[in-house]
């Protein structure tokens, strides 16, 4: 059975790149556009999401947010969450990985390193 994963980017272009790569790697993806939006998906019952792939800098609800939020539900608490980002900053990657992130990837994303990372986290 296909792996469910939730992509979050302000950017249609860059939602619309990772939902192109990861589906012709046989994934089912769902987009939300800012964190904020992602919660309200997360919160459906009718899909199960194994990873959660999100950018950092978005309006509404940054990525720091939405995994803050995310790792306070019982139902996505251990979920593999990927920071894909602009950012690069060391200090900005560890916050990230203190609130829960599980690996960064800095943009542009090379597609077939993304889908050999979403495999590892996500087998």
């Amino acid at each position: 059975m296909a792996k469910n994963i939730l992509t979050v980017d302000d950017s249609k272009t860059m939602r619309d790149m990772i939902s192109f790569t990861l589906k012709g790697a046989g994934f089912n993806v769902v987009v939300a556009e800012d964190g904020a939006d992602a919660l309200h998906i997360l919160g459906n019952d009718g899909v199960k999401f194994d990873l959660i792939i999100t950018d950092l800098n978005m309006p509404v609800m940054d990525g720091f947010a939405l995994i803050e939020n995310v790792r306070a539900h019982d139902k996505y608490k251990y979920t593999p969450i990927l920071m894909l980002t602009t950012e690069s900053d060391p200090q900005k990657k560890e916050r990230g990985k203190q609130l829960g992130a599980t690996g960064w990837i800095v943009k542009p994303f090379n597609p077939d390193k993304l889908i050999q990372v979403v495999g590892k986290v996500c087998p």
